[in-house]
């Protein structure tokens, strides 16, 4: 599927970056040993080190992406994310689905896959980032608040109208990464971003969706069923 391994970049790029503070750190306990505190070279890389394992223990975990097992069949609508839905309610959003309309909310914690999934085959008809707050992505608030990215698309399979998803950030999550644009055609279940380090995603719904989950329920992207929608 396209996307595959944008994760794992995603992962070497930072990892590329850690490993260039530890060695900064690392002259600065040279010279700190060297000139002032002598002996603290020994601790200082043993500490440095084990905190760079687990650093990459941690961020390989978190950039994990595994393939989606996505349902066959038409008018099925699939989680946008891995998480728990904290939220089912109905609510305004205007720029794709130009009014009311159904919502349900992913929660994400640090230890969900972060790459997020096509809830539906399509064609993707906006993407649009809007600055915010950074505010804990457990705070129901944070999805009105924080900053956000919005990802539309034309539904294809059947054709039912629009459906979008909203990428917010959280406290910790602060960088939301887009794969697709306006334009593209995309298959349900494809990877279409990454969100890095804890966050929150809602999927917006025709009024005529039938939700087929419920409070608490854990989802996995790209394989659980979240509404059905008929033509």
């Amino acid at each position: 599927m396209k996307h595959k391994g944008k994760a794992k970049a995603a992962f070497h790029r930072i990892m590329l970056r850690a490993l260039g503070i530890y060695w900064v750190l690392g002259l600065l306990l040279i010279m700190v040993s060297r000139f002032f505190i002598p002996g603290i070279l020994m601790v200082g890389v043993i500490t440095l080190t084990g905190l760079l394992i687990g650093f990459a223990l941690f961020a390989g975990y978190f950039f994990r992406d595994p393939e989606a097992q996505v349902p066959v069949g038409s008018g099925l609508i699939v989680a946008p994310g891995h998480g728990t839905v904290d939220v089912i309610d109905e609510t305004e959003e205007s720029s794709v689905m130009g009014g009311r309309c159904r919502r349900v909310s992913i929660f994400l914690s640090v230890f969900n896959v972060h790459v997020q999934q096509a809830p539906v085959a399509g064609t993707v008809i906006r993407v649009r980032h809007t600055p915010g707050q950074f505010l804990n992505a457990m705070k129901l608030e944070s999805a009105a608040l924080n900053e956000n990215v919005v990802v539309g698309f034309q539904t294809s399979e059947p054709a039912c109208g629009p459906v979008a998803i909203k990428l917010i950030t959280g406290l910790i999550a602060r960088r939301i990464i887009p794969w697709v644009q306006e334009g593209d055609t995309v298959a349900k279940g494809e990877r279409v971003s990454l969100i890095q380090f804890g966050s929150r995603v809602d999927i917006y719904l025709p009024l005529q969706a039938k939700v087929a989950v419920a409070l608490g329920d854990r989802v996995v992207g790209g394989e659980t069923v979240v509404a059905h929608l008929e033509g």
